[in-house]
């Protein structure tokens, strides 16, 4: 007889058919991970271990051919009248990816056009008026006395820009909406919405891209028309797989077939802006995969626009000027250390402000204060997800307006919750599981009130379980490099497409110690009947408490390739341990 004395995270083991024996083989395997992710046939089989770039279409995404065609036509039209453009794109790496596609293209094809981004902190987020009027006093009035700005394209925002698209209709400025976040009821009344949920903004942007260079070639349904001679294509791949990682958008379909291609982009890449930036991070442009993406570039990228200007970024990504990336990179480098500070005060403060008494009975957490940055608040209430699992909302508490930011747990909605309390709002607009929003000042208590009122019958006790997918059993004894260069073929993982994880029983403990800089990562050498292999248990120092040299434990792993001085070993990334003490 066994009792369990340690499980923080409810297993859920995807699959029962697990691998026990060599015979069943890498190919069973490889299926059992693959109905784990709902690729079930034949051709979603193929789709999904060979992914090939023309699938990615129009059709494909569901953005409706119809607005795609309008947007086109106006866009060409604009660039044969020599009309004023201007790419108004969003703070975040998955706008300025997308910015800088659709500005390089236009710009190529003899366009008349400008790249703009909002001041988060002066503008706030999306298209708005305060927008709008900025860019028209900066644009100077055309000879003739008319207005020159005549076309607004927006990338990564505008579905929810109701009234800014009034605004621009009154003053005769035409705009096309890209974005793919969640619609409102009412859709603006624009010229026309290039719009997706299946893509990021990014992925969008260069969707309208492709098509409209197509449109420009002699042969419009031959793909040789795309320009290959600086290669633009390729380029804009590598932006377009910045911005789906860093977005955090599902790695299936589209998704997955622009990220992997963009990734062998990026390891080609000749733009001076990246190549600095990697440097600077301490990164090998040979060696970038989805971690690297997220860890490493994207808070560099994002880091401008949380705490200074977004067009910095823009330019890193666009410049020609190798000293001027090599400066661009300094700064938002700088500018990164300095938003990880101020994230970690941030976060103490949220947390001491949630008292502990009655913590347990909180279904949503909600803590609001005037110091806080805006550009951080979102970075905040992830960690507060993180620590707590509970939906949480984090306010910057502006004089006359606050601006919140949400973020979820799975299975639970929260743009939608947060919707439902409109009559409170001024505006709102995000995804099911990361939100933000603003509301006058004088209504936030109210909004509070409502929201912590309605999550209550919303959010059960399951809702809030930390869960832990394994997709099946898999013993030590059957970790090998095959299996491990076989499931590289599910590459890249994330979102959607987590790394596969499995469990393996019973095994020993041959050797334990405490690593890192401040003893928080366990180092394990584990054995069963016929292998032994090293592990290694990131931020979970504590167990050493719990856990000796001697015991039988089970585990949760993913197979690793550790490299170190260029050899190869394999070891496994513990997800969690479960001791057992067998009672006679």
């Amino acid at each position: 007889m066994k009792d369990e004395i340690r499980s923080k995270k409810k297993w859920k083991i995807l699959s029962e058919s697990g691998i026990r024996n060599q015979k069943m083989g890498i190919r069973k395997l490889i299926k059992i991970l693959l109905n784990n992710r709902g690729i079930k046939t034949k051709k979603e089989t193929e789709g999904f271990l060979n992914p090939r770039l023309e699938s990615v279409t129009v059709e494909n995404v569901g953005i409706n051919k119809k607005e795609l065609k309008k947007a086109i036509i106006r866009i060409k039209d604009a660039i044969k009248k020599n009309e004023q453009i201007v790419i108004f794109g969003d703070y975040d790496v998955d706008g300025i990816c997308g910015t800088a596609i659709l500005w390089e293209t236009l710009n190529k094809l003899g366009a008349k056009v400008i790249p703009y981004i909002p001041h988060r902190a002066e503008e706030g987020y999306g298209l708005s008026i305060t927008g709008i009027s900025n860019i028209k006093n900066k644009i100077p009035v055309s000879p003739t006395g008319g207005q020159n700005i005549k076309l607004i394209i927006t990338v990564d925002n505008g579905i929810v820009a109701n009234k800014a698209v009034e605004f621009a209709n009154k003053n005769e400025i035409d705009v096309i909406i890209t974005d793919h976040h969640v619609a409102s009821k009412k859709l603006p009344d624009a010229l026309a919405i290039v719009h997706t949920t299946k893509l990021c903004g990014t992925g969008v942007a260069w969707l309208l891209s492709k098509n409209v260079i197509l449109s420009e070639a002699k042969n419009p349904g031959d793909p040789s028309a795309m320009p290959q001679d600086d290669n633009m294509n390729e380029s804009h791949l590598e932006l377009v797989a910045l911005a789906t990682v860093a977005d955090l958008v599902p790695l299936q379909g589209a998704n997955r077939t622009l990220l992997k291609s963009g990734l062998e982009s990026l390891g080609k890449t000749k733009r001076v802006g990246l190549l600095e930036l990697f440097k600077e991070g301490g990164l090998d442009k040979n060696s970038i995969g989805v971690y690297e993406i997220g860890h490493i570039i994207a808070p560099r990228l994002n880091a401008m626009g949380r705490l200074e200007y977004a067009m910095d970024s823009l330019r890193l990504l666009c410049t020609n000027n190798k000293k001027k990336a090599e400066e661009l990179a300094m700064l938002l480098g700088n500018t990164n250390r300095e938003r990880q500070e101020l994230t970690m005060q941030t976060v103490l403060h949220a947390k001491d402000s949630i008292s502990d008494n009655g913590l347990s009975s909180k279904k949503l957490l909600f803590v609001a204060h005037k110091n806080y940055e805006q550009g951080i608040i979102g970075l905040v209430a992830g960690k507060m997800v993180d620590e707590y699992y509970r939906p949480s909302i984090v306010v910057s508490i502006g004089e006359k307006i606050s601006k919140g930011s949400a973020r979820s747990v799975s299975g639970f909605n929260i743009i939608e919750f947060i919707r439902e309390s409109s009559s409170y709002l001024v505006d709102a607009g995000g995804h099911p599981m990361a939100a933000g929003f603003t509301v006058e000042t004088t209504k936030l208590l109210e909004l509070r009130k409502d929201l912590e009122e309605r999550v209550q019958s919303l959010i059960d006790g399951e809702t809030l379980a930390r869960s832990l997918n394994i997709d099946c059993e898999l013993p030590l004894s059957l970790v090998n490099q095959d299996v491990y260069d076989a499931l590289q073929r599910l590459a890249p993982f994330g979102m959607k497409n987590p790394e596969p994880a499995f469990m393996a029983k019973d095994v020993e403990i041959e050797d334990l110690r405490l690593v890192g800089y401040n003893s928080n990562h366990l180092k394990l050498r584990l054995r069963d009947s016929s292998k032994t292999i090293d592990a290694i248990a990131f931020g979970m120092g504590e167990m050493s408490k719990e856990v000796h040299v001697g015991d039988k434990i089970s585990v949760v792993y993913v197979i690793d390739e550790n490299v170190w001085n260029g050899n190869k070993k394999l070891q496994l990334k513990i997800k969690d341990i479960r001791r057992f003490i067998y009672l006679t």
